[in-house]
């Protein structure tokens, strides 16, 4: 899915996460057939998805199943950013869906990251990823490298 095969949807466009985003947060996730706690111990399984009390998942989930939930969790991801950024680059798009994933659409709706951006400062909005790399008050190195992934699609130019 792209920007470009972006839907209507009662007068907004509802823009997609490319295989690109994806595939960043299948690499930072990691696939988990079975269900464990994450960092900040919450119940998860597959591609990150944290299981809600009322949700039960067959174990092992398969990679087929997983992709699908993942599909599935981004749905309500792609409708906030695309609601919020009318008008962002697909890599501007993408890299904050897979930070939106991580974090909470809440979470962002509240940053800086999100004021800046709005207010037209991008180097600023981009520099906020590296904030956002505790669980707790413990800085995790696996969220530095992922905040630095996605700072770095979000700042990659659009190819012309």
């Amino acid at each position: 899915m792209s920007a470009i095969a972006a839907a209507d949807n009662g007068g907004m466009t509802i823009q997609h996460v490319s295989s690109r985003c994806t595939a960043l947060i299948k690499s930072e996730e990691g696939y988990q057939a079975r269900r464990y706690l994450c960092p900040a111990g919450k119940p998860t399984i597959g591609y990150g998805h944290v299981i809600l009390p009322h949700e039960n998942f067959p174990q092992p989930m398969t990679k087929a199943a997983a992709e699908a939930l993942l599909l599935r969790d981004l749905a309500p991801v792609e409708n906030y950013l695309s609601a919020t950024f009318p008008g962002i680059n697909q890599h501007q798009f993408d890299a904050l869906a897979c930070f939106a994933f991580n974090v909470g659409v809440g979470a962002l709706d509240h940053s800086t990251l999100k004021r800046r951006l709005l207010a037209g400062d991008v180097a600023g909005a981009a520099d906020e990823f590296k904030r956002w790399v505790h669980a707790g008050k413990t800085v995790l190195p696996g969220l530095i490298k992922r905040r630095a992934a996605e700072r770095e699609l979000f700042l990659t130019p659009e190819a012309t």
